[in-house]
């Protein structure tokens, strides 16, 4: 959380995605958008903004919702690049799915982890990392636990932080509230900052337990004309915001001197999503309405040399959301394409591929706030120069900018991408296979955002219905008896060479 704690965090109050009043105002110079309308024009749009954000006015044509199935998408994940790439090896030895060096079979049954354990088949006194990833895996969040009545109006984020103790949401109805979730309480926490954004021309930064009067105002472009921060985040010393913009640039706020101190032109449309590599990285992602993902270097930016080291192309919209996987070397992009990209970063696109993702984006003939997805979207189609290693269909990317991120590295070793959905469900992958392994039905409207907790096998939602969920896992088989063992692993009959080997084992420690 606050700019020196170990944690911190940022919101975004996001109110473009249903306003009329931001239709292709993404050029950097909207102020010549705006000034081709009359003032009758310009009164009628801002005031139909103003409806729409109080929630007096909610837009029709929802398509997507809890009670409708995902649409037909004809989709044959291709793997051949994924299963020889490094994220492969990485992942599968983070999730413990590599054939074990020692002579005996590799099981995914819990039962027979557990005797191989007891019968010191492992180096380890306990279960390693990895064998604990191997666990988890098999116990995906499956259930909705409780929901928390949180907002009036669209929930728009909600996020944990680093170290799991708080999570933070944002809903349209201009409301931030945080939550103690170290012990699943989801009470009110004490102390720190946080930065938020919304429409208008500053970021605020903002104690737990402040008031309007307490928050401090960062200006990042004195202006009047609409402007907006959809994306911030710190550097890795906590001294410096980097920020992405809906006039296509990124800017540098310096926290010490209490001043922007860089602003760089990135996109040719809104910046939606800013980030670093990791944790100590110098290493910067963006992605905007343009369909690309750019990497930047901060060492090497300024004024006068404002170039990224790179870029991503492959998309056929805009990006809606990055997430890095923290190794400094692979990310993710979510897309109006409805996709889900895999990036590996030594592996730049050319700029014949940037040309054909703009020429793709600027033809797409749908509006994805309040138009439905277009039929091709769905399909099977990849633009030439895509060096993605692999792509995820499966979920819908309307209304909103829906956000998609990995799974934790401490209890799944990262091996899932999970993702909101236009249709109210959150749709988790895996990310070896491109296969959907679970669905979680619950909203009745978009879920815009979801967080995975960074030590519990559990997951929360935000939904446009202004409900959070929680999600956890629970077995499919309920068994009355306490002395039981929950899980359903333990109740398959062991084999007869297993038996024999347990029985010879009691009978040398007796």
């Amino acid at each position: 959380m606050g700019a020196r704690n170990s944690r911190r965090m940022i919101m975004m109050i996001d109110e473009d995605d249903d306003s009329v009043s931001r239709i292709e105002d993404t050029s950097e110079d909207s102020d010549s958008i705006e000034s081709d309308l009359d003032s009758n024009e310009q009164s009628f749009v801002d005031m139909l903004h103003n409806l729409i954000s109080s929630g007096q006015i909610i837009l029709g044509n929802d398509e997507f919702c809890n009670n409708r199935r995902l649409p037909k998408i004809k989709y044959i994940p291709d793997t051949s690049i994924i299963d020889k790439s490094e994220f492969s090896i990485l992942t599968k030895q983070a999730c413990g799915l590599l054939p074990p060096k020692r002579r005996f079979k590799n099981t995914n049954n819990v039962t027979a982890l557990l005797r191989n354990r007891e019968s010191g088949l492992y180096k380890e006194e306990n279960f390693s990392k990895a064998s604990k990833c191997k666990i988890g895996s098999q116990y995906l969040p499956n259930d909705i636990v409780d929901t928390l009545k949180n907002s009036s109006g669209k929930m728009f984020c909600g996020i944990f932080s680093d170290d799991g103790n708080t999570f933070l949401t944002a809903s349209q109805d201009r409301s931030i509230k945080l939550y103690n979730s170290s012990n699943s309480s989801y009470e009110i926490p004490d102390g720190q900052n946080f930065v938020y954004s919304t429409w208008s021309s500053s970021l605020h930064m903002c104690p737990v337990h402040g008031s309007s009067d307490h928050q401090e105002p960062l200006t990042i472009l004195n202006i009047c004309r609409r402007f907006c921060v959809f994306s911030v985040v710190y550097s890795s010393d906590g001294n410096e915001l980097v920020c992405g913009a809906n006039d296509g640039s990124l800017y540098v706020y310096n926290l010490e001197v209490q001043n922007r101190t860089l602003k760089i032109p990135a996109h040719d449309y809104d910046v939606n999503r800013v980030l670093f590599a990791d944790n100590s990285s110098h290493i910067i992602y963006s992605g905007g309405d343009d369909g690309l993902v750019k990497v930047w270097d901060r060492r090497t930016l300024d004024d006068k040399h404002a170039k990224p080291v790179g870029l991503l192309a492959g998309h056929m919209d805009g990006i809606t959301y990055i997430d890095s996987r923290g190794d400094g070397r692979h990310l993710i992009s979510n897309s109006k394409d409805q996709s889900i990209k895999l990036w590996d970063v030594r592996v730049f696109s050319n700029e014949e591929a940037a040309v054909q993702s703009l020429r793709a984006v600027r033809n797409q003939p749908w509006d994805y706030r309040w138009q439905g997805v277009p039929k091709e979207l769905y399909q099977d189609n990849k633009l030439e120069g895509d060096t993605s290693i692999m792509t995820y269909k499966g979920h819908v990317v309307a209304k909103t900018l829906v956000r998609a991120r990995f799974s934790p590295a401490e209890t799944t070793g990262q091996r899932y991408i999970y993702t909101g959905c236009g249709n109210g469900r959150v749709v988790i992958y895996d990310a070896l296979t491109g296969k959907v392994v679970k669905q979680l039905k619950l909203h009745t409207s978009c879920v815009r955002d979801v967080s995975w907790h960074p030590t519990r096998n559990e997951i929360l939602s935000s939904s446009w219905d202004g409900l959070v969920g929680r999600w956890v896992y629970k077995p499919s088989i309920s068994f009355h008896d306490s002395d039981m063992d929950e899980h359903k692993e333990a109740f398959i009959p062991l084999r007869r060479s297993a038996r024999l080997a347990i029985q010879r084992l009691n009978r040398q420690s007796n």
